[in-house]
């Protein structure tokens, strides 16, 4: 059904000259039918009338429309060609008139040609548009097409509309439109009935006996949306979405762009607005460097960063075939910008020495580290490797080469942490921050550091929606560690776009925080994908409790309860102001966990991990009991202002 192609352009234009001398032979007929002593020279007559509608046939390229997708704009273009040869026509017939006082043409031959012509050419168009529909409607009649209402009436939803009813092979057929409008529902578009919408969407579709909604209106507000998902999901109805037609290339196919709702538009919170000229200013024709950068984060930052031109843009990862997979990505993408791309660990201080010597970046986003909690949980000594010593290489060496600003990429685990993951992040904070009031006060360098905090983000590498995607596929059951955990979310998108602009509006030493929306039960977060794939909660698909992993707890936080926050211009950005250690008694207590994860053993490296963050308490894990021994050592505590 796919595979049938389309006509030749060659071919239609065979065919219209075909008709064109079937019109003519069918006019003399007629003519000479009704008048026995009418005469003309038919071959002569042929010669003359078929090469001038060839032409124009040409002129207006009646044969280049898809066939089977003929419209009014096809007729239009038979209308003109057809009048403009019967004009033409005229002219040669007069013409000749004055030349040798007889017509070769004459008027009545003529007019009763163009009208069979124009008749038949328009005809043969709408006689093969049918077949298709009705070869299309047969054989679609064995797979499912899907009853749909289509929410909006404004331009963009007729013009998703009309896509529809092309689509071949269908998916939907239209049952009527959906306005909040009471005025409109005495209408029609496009020959369907508009009903009229105040309170439950799901009572109009069950009404008509729809399976799905296609929400189409451009207009619709954040808030509307997410109650109409919400409603069509209770009650197991799909709910699809389309975009704005303007936004569509033109080598896409509109219908096509019709996809299932994902979760991540069910975020409740309003879209993200960037201040893009702060954005621009800070990254236009400078030379940015991203650790980490073949990570879901660290990647996005790096695709985000590469709209702003940059001078030059440096990517380093451990990851080989990822940060190779972003590297063809970028320069499909970029073909303009200086691409460079880092095999290196930020362990390897002289690696990552030579780099910045030689690469010499105006700007580093710093988001190399491990994030898996389990994992951490297992191994703090990684944890403090990579996400505590591998960050002060990168610190120290901004500033011994100059470097304007880092940017660090933390994590709300930091906050209160109870997992080893979440304290290394936080001991990474302390001294991102130390070291920024230690250049502010003895004037070393200009380098400033900016630190970024945010929750989890949907869909990045380890992350519950990929795994909960995974298990779907497999049919189940839905794996959630305890009822009532919940989480702040973001898109993966969202988050670096905040990254961005928060680091271009630090001057540093602030710890900026995201508001991250309402927080998100995922036990509600399972069951609505599973209503997103079309199943239903405990039938279809098991929702299965694990319980806590080591190191897990129920709710995260943004900030400490010994934290103030204060706004900036933009009022999804907050800044956060907490104690801090001073410079030198950070510094060394890093040294002596960074002896420690070589010589002693995981309770040693942990118990020192609770002396510098004293707020980190273990939950879920094999490390509870140091909560108890621990002794929180002298560390200079001061609030920044």
């Amino acid at each position: 059904m796919e595979n049938i192609g389309y006509f030749p352009r060659w071919l239609i234009f065979c065919v219209d000259l075909l008709l064109c001398i079937c019109s003519l032979t069918l006019s003399y007929l007629l003519i000479t039918t009704i008048n026995d002593d009418f005469y003309i020279d038919f071959f002569v007559t042929l010669l003359i009338i078929i090469p001038v509608n060839a032409i124009y046939f040409i002129v207006f390229r009646t044969f280049s429309g898809l066939i089977r997708h003929s419209t009014f704009i096809d007729a239009i273009k038979i209308f003109f060609s057809s009048i403009v040869s019967f004009i033409t026509l005229l002219g040669i017939d007069y013409t000749y008139y004055f030349i040798n006082d007889s017509l070769i043409l004459t008027y009545p031959v003529l007019l009763i040609y163009f009208t069979i012509s124009f008749v038949a050419l328009f005809s043969s168009r709408l006689v093969v548009k049918k077949a298709f529909e009705v070869y299309f409607l047969i054989t679609n009649s064995q797979q499912e097409i899907q009853n749909v209402l289509i929410y909006g009436t404004n331009s963009n939803a007729i013009a998703i509309a009309n896509a529809i009813k092309n689509e071949r092979p269908l998916r939907f057929k239209i049952l009527g439109f959906i306005d909040q409008s009471p005025d409109a529902q005495k209408k029609q578009i496009l020959g369907h009935p508009i009903y009229y919408f105040k309170n439950k969407i799901s009572t109009i579709i069950r009404f008509l006996k729809a399976n799905a909604l296609i929400i189409a209106d451009d207009n619709i507000n954040r808030n509307t949306q997410l109650n109409i998902v919400n409603d069509c999901l209770e009650h197991n109805y799909k709910v699809y979405v389309a975009p704005l037609i303007s936004n569509i290339k033109e080598t896409i196919s509109q219908a096509d762009t019709i996809k299932n709702i994902q979760i991540e538009d069910l975020l409740e919170r309003e879209p993200i607005v960037l201040n893009n000229k702060l954005i621009a200013k800070e990254l236009f024709k400078k030379r940015v460097l991203v650790t980490g950068g073949a990570g879901s984060i660290g990647s996005e930052i790096a695709r985000q960063i590469a709209n702003y031109s940059p001078d030059k843009l440096i990517i380093l990862d451990i990851a080989e075939t990822p940060i190779y997979q972003i590297q063809i990505e970028l320069k499909e993408k970029f073909p303009k910008i200086d691409i460079e791309v880092l095999v290196a660990d930020v362990r390897d201080e002289a690696t990552i020495a030579n780099a910045l010597k030689t690469f010499k970046p105006d700007i580093i986003y710093h988001a190399a580290a491990y994030k898996h909690v389990p994992l951490m949980e297992s191994q703090p000594g990684q944890a403090i490797s990579v996400n505590v010593i591998g960050t002060r290489n990168v610190v120290d060496l901004s500033v011994k080469y100059g470097v304007k600003k880092f940017v660090f990429i933390s994590t709300d685990k930091a906050v209160n942490p109870s997992n080893v993951m979440g304290a290394s992040k936080r001991i990474a904070e302390i001294y991102v921050q130390s070291k920024n009031n230690n250049i502010n006060t003895n004037n070393i360098t200009n380098t400033s550091f900016v630190t970024t905090r945010f929750g989890n983000v949907l869909g990045s590498n380890g992350s519950v929606v990929p795994l909960f995607k995974k298990q779907l596929e497999n049919g189940g059951p839905i794996t959630v560690t305890d009822p009532n955990v919940n989480r702040f979310f973001m898109t993966i998108p969202e988050a670096c776009q905040l990254v961005l602009e928060a680091g271009a509006m630090g001057n540093g030493g602030e710890i900026y925080i995201f508001d991250m929306g309402e927080a998100v039960k995922i036990i509600d977060l399972a069951k609505k994908m599973i209503k997103l794939a079309g199943y239903m909660p405990y039938q279809d698909i098991d929702i299965k409790i694990i319980g806590l992993r080591p190191g897990e707890k129920l709710f995260e936080e943004l900030t400490n309860n010994e934290s103030t926050t204060i706004p900036t211009y933009n009022d999804k950005i907050m800044i956060s102001k907490a104690k801090e250690i001073n410079f030198e008694k950070a510094s060394q207590l890093i040294d002596e966990l960074e002896l420690l994860i070589k010589t002693a053993n995981k309770n040693e490296i942990v118990k020192k991990m609770k002396q510098i963050s004293p707020e980190f308490v273990s939950m879920n894990s094999s490390y509870n009991f140091l909560d108890k021994d621990v002794k929180t050592i002298p560390i200079n505590l001061k609030r920044t202002s």
